[in-house]
């Protein structure tokens, strides 16, 4: 495995995150505008409890696959790489049969908690059926991320997402005239739709690969070179016990990790209803505030996660094989690359979404303007934690690659504990309310994202040149701001209008913050290299270095 290997993979499936997002907006923007933000609350109660059923076969079972898969290729057991990825899809299938019958059958127990949200209960069944297709679908892309192939997950999410688009808007809006609860159930059953499109595509790329003849082919020669080399029979393959123990020792924990934050939100939605509801607020506000945070804000925040996220998919095989080779060097060199990556990343989206925060939901909502100038404050205060949470996620990644999975539990644990008390305690105050969700959120993400560096520094030994890392795309991040607010200012005071100057300083930041990398020093040159199509960026960085000397 070279040191380009993750930052190739990360590319790629940051990538396919980016087109993801946009037909995600695609989707989000024009269903907020058609069944506005009371069909929003029921959608987004739907896909919050989808999400929570969800973590149990879609997070910590594949990363286990990548990391086991991983391990055995990098010393050579390529068919004991197979048996992992052919007992994990079985216990994925029955982990889907068991979540997607549940969530079908027992939606009144599922809504029991939630007043005035029973008309939810059409879009929990629609979206049922995605629950037994995706586990299947994370069984295949486990498999090819454990072997650093990238591209089948890239491909099947990409088509995923737009069955899934062309599908639920459709279904939209055809159910519209019925009501918002089944519009919002039309939406919601484009998931399944997306999710067999995204199985179908995975299925095909291993079939036409080989799949289990490959996997045969390796078992053959693994079996001749060790009979050849040692004079006696092959290694015994690893029993299915075995296998399944030791996927549970890995799985465990980083689903109980990755359930946290959609239990939080389950609970945001039990709180929010309740604590709002005892204030005396009436049924039909308390469903449209928190439409606005869950349906109109939460996607906006998606984006810059979909990117880390990959950055953390990609270090996961990459620091599980370094570490069982004991190769130290490139452990710790893929922890301070992937922790800039993730910073690099998150700080120009945090600084751009507070920055604009009105104009952005304006721009973005114009069908539902009262609940887009409601909704900007929710987004000021949850830009802020995107640099919190992009810390998060890709120190998780290392610390399960490393097989510390238990660690950043333990921290999200305390985050989560932090956010309940934050939530309950604001949200009382009645010129707070709502934003003491977002405000909770935050807090959440804050202390994970220290303790996490804590734990990596301490079992990897990796040290942070903070200047670099943080500093100085912090100062990046500032100019960007600065020229963000300048050129929306000026052309919004002589056109009169927002979308078009949002969009020109949304880019002119961009430019902004790209040239400040390269002026600051916040990128090196190395790095650029490791990127496909890196190789003329670094010779513009050494040209500017010459000219600076």
């Amino acid at each position: 495995m070279s040191k380009r290997t993750f930052m190739q993979g990360a590319v790629i499936l940051a990538a396919a995150g980016v087109i993801i997002k946009a037909l995600g907006a695609v989707f989000k923007i024009p269903l907020g505008n058609m069944i506005g933000d009371t069909g929003m609350g029921y959608y987004q109660t739907a896909y919050t409890i989808y999400v929570m059923f969800l973590v149990l076969s879609n997070s910590g079972i594949p990363v286990a696959i990548s990391r086991m898969v991983s391990e055995r290729v990098a010393v050579g057991r390529h068919w004991d790489a197979h048996r992992v990825f052919r007992v994990s899809f079985i216990l994925l299938l029955f982990i889907g049969l068991a979540s997607s019958f549940f969530c079908f059958f027992k939606t009144d127990f599922l809504l029991h908690h939630f007043p005035n949200m029973d008309n939810a209960s059409y879009s929990i069944r629609a979206i049922a059926p995605a629950l037994l297709i995706v586990p299947l679908m994370a069984a295949y892309r486990g498999y090819f991320q454990g072997k650093q192939n990238m591209r089948p997950t890239a491909n099947s999410q990409v088509l995923e997402q737009f069955f899934r688009v062309a599908s639920g808007l459709g279904a939209a809006w055809y159910m519209l005239p019925r009501g918002e609860q089944f519009a919002a159930a039309g939406a919601a059953a484009g998931a399944a739709v997306g999710a067999a499109a995204g199985l179908l595509t995975v299925v095909v790329i291993y079939a036409l690969g080989g799949g289990n003849r490959s996997a045969r082919r390796a078992e053959r020669a693994e079996a001749g070179e060790k009979a050849g080399a040692r004079g006696r029979s092959p290694q015994a393959r690893e029993s299915v016990g075995g296998i399944l123990l030791r996927i549970c020792l890995i799985a465990v924990p980083i689903t109980i990790g990755a359930s946290i934050m959609p239990i939080m939100n389950f609970i945001d939605l039990a709180v929010i209803t309740n604590r709002l509801s005892d204030l005396g607020w009436a049924a039909e506000e308390i469903r449209k505030t928190y439409g606005q945070l869950a349906g109109l804000v939460n996607p906006l925040i998606n984006l810059p996660q979909i990117l880390t996220q990959a950055v953390a998919m990609s270090l996961v095989p990459a620091v599980a094989a370094a570490h069982k080779r004991n190769d130290a060097a490139f452990l710790r060199h893929n922890v301070r690359l992937g922790l800039r990556t993730a910073i690099l990343i998150g700080l120009p989206c945090a600084f751009g979404m507070m920055t604009l925060s009105k104009q952005i939901m304006l721009l973005l909502y114009p069908a539902v303007r009262d609940a887009a100038l409601s909704a900007a404050p929710f987004l000021f205060i949850l830009g802020f934690g995107i640099i919190f949470l992009s810390t998060v996620q890709t120190l998780t990644g290392v610390l399960q690659g490393i097989g510390r999975q238990m660690i950043p539990v333990r921290n999200l644990c305390i985050g989560a504990a932090a956010k309940i008390a934050v939530t309950w305690t604001l949200i009382a105050i009645p010129s707070v309310n709502v934003k003491g969700a977002a405000i909770g959120t935050v807090t959440a993400y804050v202390l994970a994202a220290v303790l996490n560096l804590m734990a990596v520094r301490r079992h990897t030994g990796a040290r942070f040149d903070m200047g670099l890392t943080y500093v100085r795309p912090a100062l990046a991040a500032v100019a960007m701001s600065a020229a963000v607010f300048a050129v929306y200012s000026v052309l919004h005071l002589l056109t009169g209008y927002n979308a078009i100057p949002t969009v020109i300083a949304v880019a002119a930041g961009a430019a902004v913050y790209a040239a400040m990398l390269f002026l600051s020093g916040a990128i090196t040159e190395e790095e650029l290299l490791l990127l496909p199509g890196g190789r003329r960026p670094a010779m513009l960085l050494r040209a500017l270095r010459r000219r600076k000397t």
